[in-house]
């Protein structure tokens, strides 16, 4: 039966009415969509999604020699597949692997010193004196 808890890498076999194909499973796979799981298809030399519902019952532990057989004959295809689909799913293995960070502090203002306020630049408010008064009495009439 399938079971991807001893191993980082189970290698099984699926057995269906067509024939039968060695199945490699990484735990480092990023996660499928919901109910279905990536497994490398020696066959076709992909990692496919599978659905695990259909797909769990017909996989089937290798002997030992049946592992060592496999391992030796699909071990090259497999790590140039795995690489180039883990490569295509960087960003998910990232995501899943990532540590969550602490939030940013944000800083704090520095009080100013009463010496560093001659150093700021001041706005000059021209004067509403300008030699015209409309708020003059000077109408004699």
């Amino acid at each position: 039966m399938y079971d991807t808890s001893k191993e980082p890498v189970w290698y099984g076999e699926l057995r269906t009415a067509r024939g039968n194909t060695v199945l490699i499973h990484d735990k480092d796979f990023p996660e499928a969509t919901a109910g279905r799981v990536y497994l490398y298809n020696t066959i076709r030399n992909a990692v496919i999604e599978y659905a695990v519902d259909i797909v769990k019952v017909n996989l089937h532990e290798l002997t030992d020699e049946e592992l060592k057989a496999a391992k030796s004959e699909y071990d090259a295809n497999w790590q140039a597949a795995r690489s180039a689909f883990m490569q295509q799913h960087s960003g998910w293995i990232e995501a899943i692997h990532a540590k969550p960070a602490p939030a940013p502090k944000k800083p704090r203002p520095e009080a100013k010193d009463s010496d560093e306020d001659d150093d700021d630049v001041e706005l000059e408010v021209d004067s509403l004196d300008d030699d015209y008064d409309d708020w003059s009495d000077d109408d004699d009439s």
